[in-house]
């Protein structure tokens, strides 16, 4: 159940809060108060190094997401970032090429 996931602001604040700066930037302010739900279900698993990507919905891994997908740039000062989004749902975070996450409570 999904509802077991921590939620993904508790444990990357920083990141759930830019975010939503740059969902407001973009005008996409449905997004960003569905940002502040999504539960992290698993980080990607790719092996890459530069990947630091958020599953916050459970679906089979290589498989497209079909009607209603769309992908959701967003222009951070650093990295890249874009959402996978179903129907109004945040399926995926991509975080590509960006400091380390920390998560809450971590020593900076």
């Amino acid at each position: 159940m999904e509802q077991d996931h921590p939620l993904v602001r508790d444990v990357y604040p920083d990141l759930v809060a830019e975010l939503t700066t740059l969902l407001e930037g973009e005008g996409e302010l449905d997004l960003a108060g569905c940002v502040q739900k999504v539960r992290l279900v698993g980080m990607c698993d790719c092996g890459d190094d530069f990947c630091q990507s958020i599953r916050t919905a459970v679906h089979p891994p290589g498989q497209p997401y079909g009607v209603g997908h769309r992908c959701v740039p967003l222009l951070p000062s650093k990295g890249m970032v874009a959402l996978d989004v179903v129907d109004g749902r945040i399926m995926y975070i991509e975080v590509l090429d960006r400091p380390p996450l920390r998560p809450q409570g971590a020593e900076r």
